[in-house]
C-alpha cells in the first residue's frame, strides 16, 4: 500500500487547513487509515483514524472537536479537516493505514503498517 498526503501550508491561528490522503497499491484488505503528527524534538504520534468498513473515528484528546477525519471509499482518500488550529498543531503529519487502537485506547505509532511522506503545517500566532 502507497499513501500519498498533501494539503500542509501556513495558516493563523484560529484557522483551518485539510489534509488528503490517497491510498494506492493493494488496498483491498486496508481495515483503518489515519493520521499521525511529529513536531520538531518530539515522537511521532496519533491524531486520527477511521474504519475503513464501518467508518469509526477515534480522535486523540488533544484534536478532538477540533478536527474530523473523513474517507471516500470509492476514491481511497482520507481526509483530515483541522479547524481552529492552534500553534501546537505544527507538525509534520504523516498519513497512515492498518494501526491498532490498544485496549487502553493508545495507537502507537510502532502499530502502523504502512506510511506515506509527511507534509507540513505550521500555524502561526
Amino acid at each position: 500500500v502507497q499513501l500519498q498526503a498533501s494539503g500542509g501550508g501556513l495558516v493563523q491561528t484560529g484557522g483551518s487547513l485539510r489534509l488528503s490522503c490517497v491510498a494506492s497499491g493493494r488496498t483491498s484488505s486496508t481495515y483503518n487509515m489515519g493520521w499521525f503528527r511529529q513536531a520538531p524534538g518530539t515522537e511521532r504520534v496519533f491524531v486520527a483514524v477511521i474504519n475503513w468498513s464501518s467508518g469509526a473515528t477515534y480522535y486523540s484528546d488533544t484534536v478532538k472537536g477540533r478536527f474530523t477525519i473523513s474517507r471516500d471509499s470509492a476514491k481511497n482518500t482520507v481526509d483530515l479537516q483541522m479547524t481552529n488550529l492552534k500553534s501546537e498543531d505544527t507538525a509534520v503529519y504523516y498519513c497512515a493505514a492498518d494501526m491498532v487502537i490498544t485496549s487502553d485506547y493508545d495507537v502507537p505509532s510502532t502499530s502502523v503498517d504502512y506510511w506515506g511522506k509527511g507534509t507540513q503545517v505550521t500555524v502561526s500566532s
